[in-house]
């Protein structure tokens, strides 16, 4: 069984890639905001709230303070990770030319997006490890090797732009580490995005 999976990944790591889309403008963390549609919109959390054993809280909590960023294709076009992820509404915030940027909400859970721009906050009153799967949950959407959120086909993680075997609901979510999840084919080469300031 390994075998066969050990193959499977080496299948999709000498498969072409097409070139990532342009970057859309720049939001207010400083990160291209892709101009497309989002994938799916998030789930309405509430103050209390525990999933994953992540709570959503009243207030933002920061003993441990990290970013990844998360892209998504579907059959190679892209997909937006959208703003709210992770904060019960009602949502207030800033509009920007790029999209908005949520400030308020009546709770934040530990994993959260402000806009999107595909950068998931992990802001927790514990140091521990949180992974994708996690993040999908609080959003309310499914994950697995065959579907994302409502995209079907078989599903290609990269991470840091090496394509990563397994279960992506198990990829930890790293400071700084580059999240790219392609549903079908074409596969997309990695969209590079700095975010060395968040």
């Amino acid at each position: 069984m390994r075998a066969l999976a050990a193959a499977a990944a080496a299948a999709t790591a000498t498969a072409a890639f097409v070139a990532p889309p342009a970057p859309g403008p720049k939001g207010l963390e400083g990160v291209p905001i892709p101009q497309a549609p989002v994938l799916a919109q998030p789930r309405a959390l509430h103050l209390g709230q525990v999933v994953d054993g992540i709570k959503c809280e009243a207030s933002e909590k920061v003993l441990f303070h990290v970013h990844a960023h998360l892209a998504i294709f579907v059959k190679g076009k892209q997909r937006q990770v959208p703003f709210g992820i992770g904060i019960g509404p009602p949502l207030r915030g800033q509009n920007a030319a790029a999209g908005p940027f949520v400030v308020q909400g009546s709770c934040f859970a530990w994993l959260h997006t402000h806009t999107g721009d595909g950068i998931i906050h992990i802001e927790s009153p514990v140091k521990r490890s949180f992974t994708l799967g996690n993040f999908f949950d609080l959003w309310g959407e499914k994950l697995s090797a065959a579907q994302v959120g409502p995209a079907k086909g078989k599903v290609t993680v990269l991470v840091n732009g090496k394509v990563r075997g397994g279960d992506p609901r198990a990829v930890p979510l790293v400071a700084h580490e580059l999240i790219q999840l392609d549903v079908g084919t074409p596969l997309v080469g990695e969209q590079v995005v700095g975010f060395a300031t968040l």
